[in-house]
């Protein structure tokens, strides 16, 4: 895959803004400005919760891979590709980082069985250079795309 740290891939203008804020941060809920969003956040098993509640990773694995697969959707699209069937499924691991802090690492598995192989690469390639959290995430944690 191509990765040009030296690219800027900040917006020029803003179209959306999405709001949300934490309560009791990873034993608590998170809500939404808008009233869509309202779910209960708890630890992981392991991480030493109880696991009743969604936790930061999933939200995180959630959007990565909703927001990858529109990437991969955009990209085939101008290049007149089908993606029938076509799905992103995103891993979130969190661990300590080695500096009394904690990081992350994203796994995504995509699918595009009508595509061959090559043809399935190469939009995979542009579809992480097009995808917001590709570029957000570039050169700050490992991601993998595995093409299944």
């Amino acid at each position: 895959m191509i990765e040009d740290a030296a690219v800027d891939t900040r917006p020029k203008k803003i179209v959306y803004v999405a709001e949300a804020t934490a309560h009791g941060g990873r034993d608590g809920y998170v809500t939404s400005h808008d009233g869509r969003l309202n779910l209960t956040v708890a630890m992981p098993p392991e991480l030493g919760g109880n696991g009743d509640g969604t936790n930061p990773e999933q939200l995180f694995a959630a959007g990565y891979s909703s927001c990858f697969h529109n990437a991969l959707v955009l990209v085939g699209r101008r290049a007149g590709l089908d993606l029938t069937g076509s799905t992103v499924a995103a891993k979130v691991g969190i661990g300590p980082n080695g500096r009394q802090g904690y990081g992350l690492a994203v796994a995504l598995s995509v699918s595009l069985p009508v595509l061959d192989q090559q043809v399935a690469a190469g939009l995979v390639d542009a579809a992480h250079q097009v995808c917001p959290y590709s570029n957000a995430t570039r050169g700050n944690i490992d991601v993998t795309i595995v093409l299944g």
